[in-house]
C-alpha cells in the first residue's frame, strides 16, 4: 500500500511542472515560428518555393538557421526565470540571428541570391552551417 501512496505522490510531483510546460512550449514555437516568417522575408530569394523545388541549397540554409534559433531557445528556456525573461532573450536572440545572416551574407558576397536559387549545395550549406555557428554561441553567450 505505501508503494502505490509513493508512486502516485511521485506522479504528482512530476506533473507538478505541466502548466509551466503549456505555457512556456507553446511562447517558444511561437518565437521559433516567428523567426521562420522573418527569416523567409529577409532572404532575398523565395526560400519555400525552392525547397518545395527540390533546391537543397535553400533547405540547408533554411535548416541551418531554424537549428541556430532552436539552440539559442534552447538555452533560454533551461535559464529564463519568467515568461517574460523568455520572451525578452527569445527575442534578443533572433535579433543576433538575423544579425548573423546579414553578416554571412555579406561575407559571402553579393551574389548569394543566385547561387542558392541555382541550387548551389556548397553556398547553402556554408550560409546553415554560420547560422547553426551564431546559434550555439548566441546560446552559449547568454549563460555566462
Amino acid at each position: 500500500m505505501l508503494n502505490i501512496c509513493c508512486l502516485g505522490m511521485s506522479l504528482l510531483n512530476y506533473l507538478a511542472t505541466l502548466p509551466a510546460f503549456l505555457t512556456w512550449f507553446p511562447i517558444s514555437i511561437a518565437l521559433l515560428a516567428g523567426f521562420a516568417a522573418i527569416y523567409i522575408r529577409i532572404t532575398p530569394w523565395a526560400e519555400l518555393r525552392l525547397i518545395r523545388a527540390g533546391n537543397a541549397a535553400a533547405a540547408a540554409s533554411f535548416a541551418g538557421a531554424l537549428l541556430g534559433y532552436a539552440l539559442v531557445m534552447a538555452s533560454v528556456l533551461a535559464n529564463a526565470v519568467s515568461r517574460g525573461d523568455l520572451l525578452t532573450w527569445g527575442v534578443i536572440g533572433l535579433l543576433v540571428q538575423v544579425l548573423a545572416f546579414y553578416v554571412a551574407r555579406w561575407l559571402l558576397g553579393a551574389d548569394l541570391a543566385r547561387r542558392i536559387e541555382e541550387g548551389q549545395v556548397s553556398s547553402g550549406l556554408l550560409l546553415g552551417t554560420v547560422s547553426l555557428a551564431a546559434g550555439m554561441l548566441n546560446a552559449a553567450s547568454m549563460i555566462v
